[in-house]
């Protein structure tokens, strides 16, 4: 039996828009499980973004930026953060916006510290006094957003 030249291009056709389908079913997957086990998600059923920054502002992101969740979870190519007079705004690339809606933390939610990991030192804010949960800021990113003059003595 000789495969004529449409039926091996619908046959290609098909198995690349499968190919992509699983990729795209593995993305949705793979942001939402980021979600939960960073902690965005918890944090977003208090906190999603409802309004913009107010007062003066500081921002870094979304490269270039070490950023780390629970879980030690990496955010550090996608996360852009905002230091606002009322609140931390946190929102990640459109691309990872599944799972991920932007959040604003208000100021009294959060509990500024520092920390070592290995040779590194870490800036850790602790997002919301329920859920606790640690995001963890290289101290250059820290600097930029003004969240050192933050820490208590």
């Amino acid at each position: 039996m000789q495969i004529s030249t449409n039926h091996l291009l619908l046959y290609v056709a098909l198995y690349v828009m499968l190919l992509l389908c699983s990729l795209a079913v593995t993305w949705i997957f793979a942001t939402i499980a980021s979600s939960s086990c960073s902690g965005w998600h918890g944090l977003s059923k208090r906190f999603r973004k409802q309004s913009e920054p107010r007062g003066e502002t500081r921002k870094a992101g979304p490269f270039f930026c070490g950023a780390y969740g629970r879980f030690w979870t990496d955010y550090s190519h996608v996360i852009r953060m905002t230091v606002a007079e009322d609140a931390l705004y946190l929102s990640v690339l459109f691309l990872f916006r599944l799972g991920h809606p932007p959040l604003c933390i208000p100021w009294k939610e959060i509990k500024i510290s520092r920390t070592r990991f290995m040779w590194q030192r870490y800036v850790v804010l602790t997002l919301g006094e329920q859920e606790h949960i640690p995001l963890r800021l290289s101290e250059r990113v820290a600097g930029k957003l003004g969240l050192l003059e933050r820490l208590p003595n």
